[in-house]
C-alpha cells in the first residue's frame, strides 16, 4: 500500500467485520533515545522518533493461534479471509521502516493492532490522507462510534463521533456538511499536532 492511511482503512474495515461498534484510531509521535553509559556518565544518543498507529476495537477478538496466522500471508486461508493480506502487508511496511507490528486480542473483548515506524527511515511510507480515510469510514458506517486521537510530545487532538452526534441531535452523521466539517477538523488536528514533526506535513 502506498501510505499509512490506506493501511488504517484496511485494518479498520477488519474491525467493522469483527462486529465492533467502538473503534479508535490513534496516531502518536514519540521521541526515542538510547543511553550509552560510561562509568557514571550517561550519554543520550538521539535516534529516529517513532510514529505509532493503533486501531483499537471492541469486536469479537481473536485467540493467540489465530493472531499468529493472520500475521503470516502463507497461513491466510479461507477461514481467515475476513482479515486477508492487510495485516501481513502492514507488518512488512513497519519492518521496512525499522519498526514492528503487534496484535493484542482477547476473544469477545476486542483487538488492538499497533504499527510502529521510524519517522526518518528512508523506507517509511507517508502518512497519507487520514482525514479522507476517516470520512470514508463514517460514510460507510455512521452507526459506529469513531474515536480519533493524535498526540506528539507537545500537542494532542481528539474527535469522537458519539459526542458529535449528541450535538447534532436529528442531523445524521453522514450529512454532507457534517462530513466536510469532520474532514476539516481532522486535517487541522494533523497540522496542529504533527506539523513540523513528520517531514511530509508543513
Amino acid at each position: 500500500m502506498k501510505d499509512i492511511a490506506h493501511h488504517l482503512l484496511d485494518i479498520a474495515q477488519n474491525s467493522v467485520s469483527a462486529g465492533a461498534n467502538i473503534i479508535t484510531i490513534k496516531i502518536t509521535v514519540s521521541p526515542k533515545s538510547k543511553s550509552a553509559g560510561k562509568q557514571d556518565l550517561i550519554i543520550e544518543e538521539k535516534v529516529s522518533d517513532t510514529l505509532t498507529c493503533e486501531i483499537i476495537d471492541n469486536g469479537r477478538g481473536m485467540d493467540q493461534e489465530f493472531c499468529k496466522k493472520v500475521l503470516d500471508p502463507f497461513e491466510t486461508t479461507r477461514e481467515t479471509r475476513d482479515v486477508g493480506l492487510g495485516i501481513p502487508l502492514l507488518k512488512q511496511s513497519c519492518e521496512l521502516a525499522g519498526g514492528k507490528l503487534s496484535i493484542n486480542s482477547v476473544p469477545y473483548e476486542g483487538t488492538t493492532v499497533k504499527a510502529e515506524f521510524e519517522i526518518d527511515h528512508i523506507d517509511r511510507i507517508p502518512l497519507g490522507d487520514v482525514a479522507g480515510t476517516v470520512k470514508m469510514l463514517i460514510i460507510a458506517n455512521p452507526e459506529i462510534t469513531w474515536n480519533i486521537k493524535f498526540s506528539s510530545p507537545e500537542k494532542e487532538f481528539g474527535l469522537n463521533t458519539c459526542e458529535i452526534k449528541h450535538y447534532l441531535e436529528d442531523i445524521p452523521l453522514n450529512n454532507y456538511d457534517v462530513l466536510v466539517w469532520i474532514e476539516q477538523k481532522i486535517n487541522e488536528g494533523i497540522r496542529e499536532v504533527f506539523g513540523g514533526v513528520l517531514n511530509e506535513i508543513s
